[in-house]
Formats: structure tokens, sequence, C-alpha cells
């Protein structure tokens, strides 16, 4: 179970750090470069609704450089579970380039991601397109997102259960599926105070067993996962986060999958059940 991209609640912040300025002619508006980041600590790293860190802390962190044209390049990473899952990696870094262009009185931003497990096996990392189209109404924020990953190994079926990942019997060496999944974000800002609350709905859609180094990016196939949360940011530059995290995946859906969609790999604890977590985050 991994990533990406896409956990939620210690995401980069864009706030100008600085900038850097070429010589403009009379009339022309000079090339900027903004470098923005953050770190934060989260108590769950959930990535879409599973968690990624065994339900234990995670520290976050990353940079992003844009261009005035709207074009982008950073990174990101996170610690995940200690216990060799992703090809024995215990670490997740996301590099990513996009485009933020206006469109209306919105944004799209596209891009392209490439999730990273170093240390971990080649096969683990794969990359994901994606699309997001954002706007507000009033003191409203709604985003609408679609990230496609191709084909892969990484994405692959290649154990069909749980009890094949852990005899290292894979039934399909070899496979590569690709994977969907489609969001919809909605912020709310409570006017003259420092609180926004926010919604969460996503849906993946990808193979319902397991890839290589028995992970998997949707690992029953298809299913829901969503949140509820509230931000509140007392001085700028610091988030304090907290949300109730679900997925729609019953502990009868995934006992195939078990013991490697479990707590510590113990065959019981469940990783995508619902949950509390709080993140504290400084940008920059």
């Amino acid at each position: 179970m991994r990533f990406l991209p896409i956990a939620l609640l210690a995401t980069i912040a864009a706030v100008p750090a600085h900038a850097q300025q070429t010589e403009e002619e009379p009339g022309e508006a000079a090339d900027t470069i903004t470098v923005s980041g953050s770190a934060g600590l989260t108590t769950d790293y959930r990535f879409r609704g599973v968690s990624q860190t065994d339900g234990e802390l995670a520290v976050q962190g990353g940079i992003t450089a844009t261009h005035t044209s709207g074009v982008y390049v950073g990174a990101w990473g996170s610690n995940l579970a200690g216990w060799g899952t992703f090809g024995g990696a215990n670490m997740e870094l996301d590099l990513y380039a996009g485009v933020k262009v206006p469109v209306g009185a919105g944004t799209l931003d596209t891009g392209l991601v490439w999730y990273m497990y170093p240390g971990g096996a080649d096969e683990t990392d794969f990359a994901e397109l994606y699309a997001k189209l954002s706007g507000t109404v009033g003191p409203l924020a709604l985003t609408a997102g679609v990230a496609y990953a191709p084909q892969q190994e990484a994405l692959g079926n290649v154990f069909f259960t749980g009890a094949a990942a852990l005899a290292g019997l894979p039934d399909d060496p070899g496979d590569k599926e690709d994977n969907l999944y489609l969001s919809a974000d909605a912020v709310y800002a409570l006017g003259g105070t420092p609180v926004s609350l926010k919604a969460h709905l996503g849906y993946s859609d990808g193979n319902p067993g397991l890839g290589p180094n028995a992970t998997s990016v949707a690992p029953t196939g298809t299913y829901f996962d969503w949140s509820l949360g509230a931000d509140i940011t007392p001085l700028e530059g610091l988030t304090f986060s907290i949300a109730y995290v679900d997925t729609d995946i019953s502990r009868a859906e995934s006992a195939y999958l078990q013991p490697s969609f479990s707590r510590g790999q113990d065959g019981v604890g469940a990783i995508a059940g619902s949950t509390v977590v709080a993140a504290v985050t400084a940008s920059f």
C-alpha cells in the first residue's frame, strides 16, 4: 500500500520565500522564480485513505520552485512503515513537475509525479500523470482532480493473495497494470477566524491484488476514501490540522491480502480503517 502524492495533511504550502529576477525591457514583466517549502509532523501518513506508516508518526517535508509562467518543479518526502515494505525502503521521495494556467475564473494544474522508494527495489517506483481544476466561490475553495498511472510493473497484479506474497510465490510475475484516481476537495474559510473547514472524497480504480514487494496503490481494486477536518493557522506559515479519515474497505473485503494489509503485517490490525489524524506544518 503506498504513497501518494497526491496524503493531504502536510502538503507543500505556496508561500513565497525569495525571488530571482532577470533584466527586463521597458513594459515587460520580469521572469521570477519563487521558492516555497514546508516541514511537518503527522500522527499517521495516510495516502488515499491507507496508512503508509503502520499507523505511526511521520516526518514530512518538501520544496517547490515556481516560475512566473506557471511552470514548477519540486520534491516531497516522508518516512514509511518501519518493517521494510515498499521493496525494503523506509522512505518515500516524490519528484514532480507541472504547470498551472488560468482557466476562466479558475486554475488548471497539470503535471507528472515520480514516486520513488530510495533503498528499495527498482520495480516499486512508478510514475503518475495528474490534472486538477480549482476555483473559489466566496469563502469556498473547490478542487476536482484526476490522476492516472499508465501500465507499470509496480502496479501489476503480481500476487493474487497476501499468502502468495508471504511465500514469495508470484502468481503473475512481471504483470503490468494501470491505476486511476478521482478526487474532489472543498475548503471553507470561516471569515474573521484562522480556521478553515475541509472535506475530501476520493475514488481508486486499480488492480485487486498486490504488486512486487506486496504493495499496491489500490489494494482491493476499487474503493472510496474520504476525510473531514479543519486547519487552524494562528500565525502565517504555521498550520495545525485535524481530520477524520476513512475508507469503505472492510476487513472481509481485504482478508485475502493478509498479512500484507495489516499493521505490522500481523494479519490482524487494519491500516485502512477509520482514524483521526493530527498534523502540524511550518511553511516558508
